[in-house]
């Protein structure tokens, strides 16, 4: 027994040893200056400071800060602070060191990325906010004073997603659900489009197994196909840049089985209807003197001589790169067998740019080349506006955050001229406060190609934008409902909570006055008595209430508050018997074990769960249970956006959870069905489903236009097999032309 376990330290230590190596040898084999040392130093401390303490895995705990090491070193291309940083990153976290500690030793820098990248205790939303965006928020105030932060913490993001089989599976959902919907789209944000690839894949591996285990079969079983398609497509470009001299490599880009399950989704067509699962990319070096960006062009050029070009698809990122800094030329080209190719041409710097994103930027300003940091710079400057005017609730601030950083740019102009860039679908009033917020708060209107529109106008690419203000407008609330923005989005909240702050003085002044007229006290019970009476939430809404004038103070508030013995004792009654329910809630909520898998049964479907709204989750779907507020367990499909949002803010509140049902109950499911309109058409798809299916309509929305249909079905079904075998009867009818399932 001894002996064994001398021969797993012996292997352990040889592992340990081993990692460092790699990573030290891709340290030495970059291009920054070499402070071995001081890495050796970092790590030989943080080796001591995690010793005896092993992963979920059950390999030393030392093994993760090198993983992550090295993601930020060979993946990231980043230097000696941010490696040794890694090496540290769960020192203060983890162990009795302290960021002093770390200061005193490695200097401020590192100590202050360490501290960004630490967990923090206490609050920022308050007592009842979700921790999870309260680290979040710590971390993008560390973020905007230093980019490494966010680099460092998405890369250990990236190792943790690479080793999750290791974790329960409630702790997977939330992991993966909190990368999808945070991590990932600050990965492609800051230009790190590799790692943000793999961020999707792993989560989407997690959160739906059995989707990505047949998706990626598929993908391996229509390889080979692709492989003689891309022989036979590159093969004439081969020979061309040959004759033109070019320094080049060309490679084949497949479409992750995330990124086909989206566009499955998005377009409810099935795995065999993607038809650019294969792309090219062509990664070449400028010839002697010549332009790298006029190279795109010429290489372009090139290959319309061989294949006919989609004329609609040309994407020029070379002249006006993304926000996150990519570069590159595609165009789409059609094959000699009739299938449309996308064609992705790059030179070498544009596809380092593209795998390392802001990282590659620093190095070439470093080099003495120009960089593309003003988008960066906007971006990090509106996440500083945002943090500086802190939202009170947990989820808008993660949803303001996330906004945009998935967008397609447009660019728009000025009356003056000048170009702005701007999320695809932006609203004329978006373009306001990315000017100013007074233009926002004050904007009634715009000029868009000389043309009056409304402020929810959505801009498109080249439009000529006038924003029209007045003075005495007044800002509404139902602007949250177009904006797209993140920017817009928290200065209409700020602005609105300013006006609800003057709205709750004015009512405590008039509430204040009424009290005192009636000769009663202010004290909490009365005011309390008074929004139970309205039947509102809270003190504060009650005041505001009273300000905006929607309640006018009188004579029954009076009797709530005295005459009306009958109210206050049932008021109290009410409030005893709720708070008593509320503890009985909690503690059943408090007694469920979180690691358990719950079982969603025929019984407890009917007694102890909910199914939500907004996803109408099925047997057959990915589900999972959250609980709310209201200590209610409710299940939602893993997809759904509502519960990516809690896995990303109240991660601890998430079960796992699996149907146990056995076609035992019916469950009302809308499907979309669009066609050609014609006489019979709805007999037609009735007579499937009632006749041939036997299944039961309960509800149906249909329209009729210009001799085309569009409607919805609420079927009652068992589970997801039954929706696809009424989809697939539908779609035998001649007419239809589109049919998917809603939610």
């Amino acid at each position: 027994m001894e002996n064994n376990e001398d021969k797993r330290f012996a292997d352990e230590e040889t592992a340990i040893n081993a990692a460092f190596a790699e990573l030290s040898e891709s340290y030495i084999n970059s291009r920054h200056r070499k402070k071995v040392e001081l890495i050796t130093k970092a790590f030989n401390f943080a080796r001591q400071a995690h010793k005896g303490v092993r992963r979920h895995s059950g390999e030393p705990y030392i093994m993760h800060p090198l993983a992550v090491a090295l993601i930020v070193s060979k993946e990231m291309g980043l230097g000696s602070t941010s490696i040794c940083a890694a090496l540290l990153h769960d020192v203060v976290e983890d162990t009795d060191y302290t960021v002093e500690d770390i200061r005193n030793l490695f200097g401020d820098k590192i100590a202050d990325i360490v501290n960004g990248l630490t967990k923090i205790a206490g609050g920022v939303f308050g007592a009842h906010a979700s921790e999870q965006a309260e680290n979040f928020k710590k971390l993008l105030l560390t973020m905007s004073e230093d980019i490494r932060v966010i680099l460092i913490k998405i890369a250990d993001r990236l190792h943790n997603m690479r080793t999750l089989e290791f974790m329960q599976v409630n702790k997977q959902y939330k992991i993966a659900g909190e990368t999808l919907y945070i991590y990932a789209p600050i990965a492609y944000r800051l230009g790190l489009s590799k790692i943000k690839t793999e961020l999707e894949n792993l989560s989407f591996k997690y959160e739906h197994p059995e989707e990505f285990n047949r998706i990626s079969k598929k993908i391996e079983k229509t390889q080979r196909d692709r492989n003689i398609l891309y022989a036979e497509f590159t093969q004439p470009i081969c020979e061309q840049l040959d004759q033109m001299g070019f320094d080049y490599r060309i490679l084949s880009r497949v479409k992750t089985p995330y990124s086909i399950w989206n566009k499955m989704q998005k377009k409810h067509v099935a795995f065999e209807d993607i038809f650019d699962i294969l792309a090219v990319r062509i990664i070449f070096t400028p010839r002697e003197g010549k332009d790298e960006n006029n190279e795109c062009f010429n290489i372009y050029i090139a290959l319309t001589k061989l294949y006919n070009a989609h004329p609609d698809r040309l994407r020029d990122w070379v002249n006006k790169p993304r926000t996150n800094g990519y570069k590159a030329l595609h165009a789409t080209f059609m094959s000699k067998r009739g299938e449309w190719i996308e064609v992705q041409i790059r030179s070498e710097k544009m596809n380092e740019v593209a795998e390392q994103g802001i990282a590659a930027h620093w190095k070439y300003k470093d080099m003495g080349e120009t960089s593309n940091d003003d988008q960066l710079e906007n971006w990090l400057h509106t996440i500083k506006e945002i943090l500086d005017d802190p939202q009170p609730n947990a989820l808008d601030f993660l949803d303001t955050i996330k906004l945009n950083l998935y967008a397609t740019e447009i660019f728009v102009f000025t009356p003056k001229g000048e170009i702005k860039t701007m999320p695809q679908n932006c609203t004329a009033l978006d373009l306001a406060y990315s000017i100013h917020t007074f233009l926002g708060n004050h904007c009634i209107g715009a000029k868009v190609n000389h043309r009056l529109v409304p402020m929810n106008h959505q801009l498109q690419s080249g439009d000529q934008v006038e924003i029209l203000t007045s003075n005495t407008s007044r800002l509404d609330e139902s602007w949250l409902s177009f904006v797209t923005t993140a920017k817009a989005r928290s200065k209409i909240q700020a602005a609105l909570r300013r006006q609800q702050r003057l709205l709750q003085n004015e009512g405590e002044e008039k509430l204040n006055a009424f009290l005192k007229q009636e000769g009663l006290s202010n004290y909490m019970g009365n005011v309390e008595k008074l929004w139970r009476f309205h039947k509102l939430n809270d003190r504060d809404e009650l005041l505001a209430a009273i300000g905006k004038g929607t309640i006018t103070l009188g004579p029954e508030d009076k009797d709530a508050l005295l005459g009306n013995k009958k109210f206050s004792f049932q008021s109290f009654f009410s409030f005893n018997r709720d708070k008593k329910k509320e503890e009985k809630e909690t503690e059943k909520h408090e007694n469920v074990d979180r690691k358990q898998t719950i079982n969603l049964t025929e019984e407890s479907l009917n007694t102890k769960y909910i199914i939500a709204d907004c996803c109408h989750p099925i047997p057959g779907d990915d589900v999972l249970g959250y609980y709310d507020d209201d200590k209610h367990i409710v299940i939602h499909k893993r997809s759904c956006p509502t519960a990516n949002t809690l896995k990303s803010s109240h991660g601890d509140r998430i079960l796992a959870a699996k149907w146990e049902t056995h076609k035992q109950l019916y469950f009302a499911v809308p499907i979309q069905i669009k066609g050609i309109d014609g006489m019979g058409v709805l007999h037609k798809i009735t007579a499937i489903i009632y006749q041939q299916l036997n299944a039961n309509i309960q509800k149906i929305n249909i329209e009729s236009n210009n001799g085309i249909f569009e409607g919805t079905f609420w079927i009652n079904v068992h589970d997801v097999e039954d929706v696809k075998t009424i989809c697939n009867n539908l779609k035998k009818i001649e007419n239809i032309k589109a049919i998917a399932r809603i939610g």
